[in-house]
């Protein structure tokens, strides 16, 4: 517990029953956690007469966040990228007859690669957004580099592609057919690369295109390696150190991808954090750059912190708020948020909940480390603060943009918009609202198909724990021809 003492960057105080902002930026979170209950009645009544479930990402625009958290019906998922896709087929199993997908492209290609692998060909899935939603760290994995990352892998011994799941279909297939690969998410990356580890001798794992997601991870491995064994098989039963060094030694990343929003939390933002909420929790998502990391690691390291997907910075909160209420201890929990802004809002809800169900004497303070840089001013007199500076891409060099442009084109209007013209006009056109389909085929498959393949190889190891064996299979038959005459050395 933490007194509250005065800093620079905005915060949002979270108590039972209201939420006290403090900075502009925090203003314009808070504004959009009381929606209008017109709009969420409209919403709601449009989601449930025409049967429509809703799954979006966590870094939602919160004002969509708003409305979404105060809708009855059941169907509409926030959540990371993991489940996005699990939550489309288990509304479309519930009845759901359309799936909305808020967030980048690659997202809802993913929902439609899946439905249709689970039997759901005819239930239309739809963006908001009639222009492309792109995703900078998406692009990054088309580039001519990805593509020479991955010739290089081909090369290799017993070589596995892991691809972080923010990727397009596209990339997912022509990974495919030259590496075999399985798409990974933040919460999931470190037991799949362990997992293949353990499954396959000598297996060389290529992790892309997040370039500090990749750096962070080696991090991660070799402050495992200096674990003791015991340690270690707590967190993977087949490790140990000299697994885990082994595993070092055939452990690559990409170099040059990143994310905008991430890309942010730099050295900057981090001394700020050290010198004015040295008693904070803090929470760093594991794209930041390597500086939030290694303070969120240290962090962690004494209970203090968390590194992780956006779920596991939302269950640390959760937990260490429940800890304290349940204990009856007063005063103010101050968490430094390191991811995108829009988790704002389940955090609020989450939190809440907790206070309120053990009539808690403590309350939560998240601490957005924007700059003001990262802040602008608008037009409107009703909302003149908004995230992102003037040229419109959310960011600033001077540390901390905290919000994701592409995201932020799922605006509340183009959902409404949307839903009135499903089902309602036979005529009207959807077809600029489906996700992006791919004609072009493979190794004699569609790149959708060949592209569901990685993930479907995820979902079966979140299922079973173990990696399926037709990808080991893969990995070995492949290895063995890299590994013959003419094969290059381990780098």
């Amino acid at each position: 517990m933490v007194a509250r003492m005065a800093g620079t960057f905005p915060t949002l105080r979270i108590t039972r029953d209201d939420f006290v902002p403090e900075g502009s930026f925090a203003e314009t979170q808070a504004t959009y956690l009381r929606p209008d209950p017109t709009i969420v009645a409209e919403l709601d009544r449009l989601l449930t007469e025409k049967k429509i479930g809703v799954v979006a990402h966590y870094y939602m625009d919160p004002e969509l966040q708003g409305v979404l958290a105060a809708c009855d019906w059941p169907h509409v998922g926030v959540s990371d990228s993991l489940v996005m896709a699990a939550r489309g087929i288990e509304m479309a199993k519930a009845g759901c007859r359309t799936i909305v997908v808020l967030g980048v492209d690659f997202m809802s290609e993913n929902a439609r690669a899946m439905l249709d692998a689970a039997g759901f060909e005819g239930t239309p899935v739809y963006r908001v957004a009639a222009d492309p939603i792109g995703c900078s760290l998406a692009e990054s994995a088309e580039a001519q580099a990805y593509g020479a990352y991955l010739m290089e892998a081909k090369e290799h011994p017993n070589p596995l592609h892991v691809v972080y799941i923010n990727t397009s279909l596209a990339t997912k297939a022509k990974a495919h057919a030259l590496v075999p690969t399985i798409t990974c998410t933040s919460s999931n990356v470190v037991q799949t690369i362990l997992q293949a580890a353990s499954q396959i001798d000598g297996v060389n794992v290529f992790f892309g295109p997040d370039t500090y997601m990749g750096h962070n991870l080696q991090a991660m491995f070799e402050a495992l390696a200096k674990m003791d064994d015991e340690a270690i098989r707590a967190i993977h039963p087949d490790h140990d150190r000299e697994t885990i060094r082994g595993l070092l030694e055939r452990y690559h990343y990409f170099r040059e991808g990143t994310c905008i929003v991430h890309h942010m939390f730099g050295e900057e933002v981090v001394e700020r954090v050290r010198e004015e909420y040295a008693d904070a929790f803090v929470t760093a998502h594991l794209e930041v750059p390597g500086e939030m990391f290694a303070l969120g690691l240290e962090k962690q390291r004494h209970g203090d912190g968390v590194v992780g997907s956006t779920s596991n910075i939302l269950a640390f909160i959760t937990e260490k708020v429940e800890a304290a209420a349940e204990a009856g201890e007063e005063g103010t929990l101050r968490f430094v948020l390191g991811t995108e802004a829009g988790m704002i809002t389940p955090i609020v809800r989450e939190v809440q909940r907790i206070l309120n169900a053990h009539d808690a004497k403590c309350d939560a303070e998240i601490v957005f480390p924007v700059a003001s840089e990262a802040v602008a001013e608008t037009a409107d007199p009703s909302l003149p603060i908004v995230p992102g500076v003037q040229g419109g891409e959310g960011c600033s060099t001077a540390g901390g943009c905290a919000t994701c442009p592409y995201m932020k084109m799922n605006t509340l209007d183009a959902l409404l918009d949307l839903c009135r013209r499903v089902e309602v006009a036979p005529g009207a056109d959807l077809a600029p609202f489906e996700p992006k389909k791919y004609v072009e085929r493979i190794d004699g498959q569609t790149a959708a198909e060949l592209g569901g393949e990685p993930i479907l190889h995820m979902r079966h190891f979140q299922q079973n724990g173990a990696l399926p064996e037709a990808l080991v299979e893969d990995v070995k038959a492949r290895g063995s021809r890299a590994s013959g005459p003419g094969a290059r050395a381990e780098s």
